[in-house]
């Protein structure tokens, strides 16, 4: 059962040391997102962006994390999606479904990093992003430039 049913978003340049719950901590220039286990064990997530990983989306209010979040490693392993900043509870899965999705996920990284150009690609292109208004733009241009 999950105890954290909402993740707000901070945006952040570097992840903090201690995490605070109820946060989901994303770092656009080094592509990842960070939050503390939503089942309330305290255990640190750390979701990195790219093609073989997650993706994040942010409408101008609220953030969602795609593919669902499998804490299999993890003594709680808890299952959830993180979609408009709700944390939505998913099906646990058997250790046949673990097995195989962590192999689909290294074979997926391979394939990736295989093909990958020799130049990174900044963060900023992997991540998905949706329409949003002129307003949501200029409030986050100024958060940005720190105006």
């Amino acid at each position: 059962m999950l105890k954290q049913l909402h993740l707000e978003h901070q945006f952040v340049r570097h992840l903090p040391d201690e995490l605070c719950p109820g946060i989901l901590y994303i770092s656009v220039e080094y592509g990842t997102a960070s939050h503390l286990c939503c089942c309330g064990c305290g255990e640190e997530v750390v979701t990195p962006f790219a093609p073989a990983q997650w993706r994040m989306t942010f409408d101008g209010e609220a953030v969602s994390l795609h593919p669902s979040i499998g804490n299999w490693l993890l003594k709680c392993r808890s299952h959830y999606v993180i979609k408009n900043g709700r944390v939505l509870e998913a099906e646990p899965w058997s250790e046949a479904q673990v097995a195989a999705g962590l192999a689909n996920d290294r074979a997926a990284r391979g394939r990736m990093y295989k093909h990958a150009s020799p130049a990174p690609q900044p963060a900023a292109q992997v991540i998905e992003a949706l329409p949003v208004s002129p307003w949501s733009f200029r409030r986050i241009w100024s958060w940005l430039s720190g105006q």
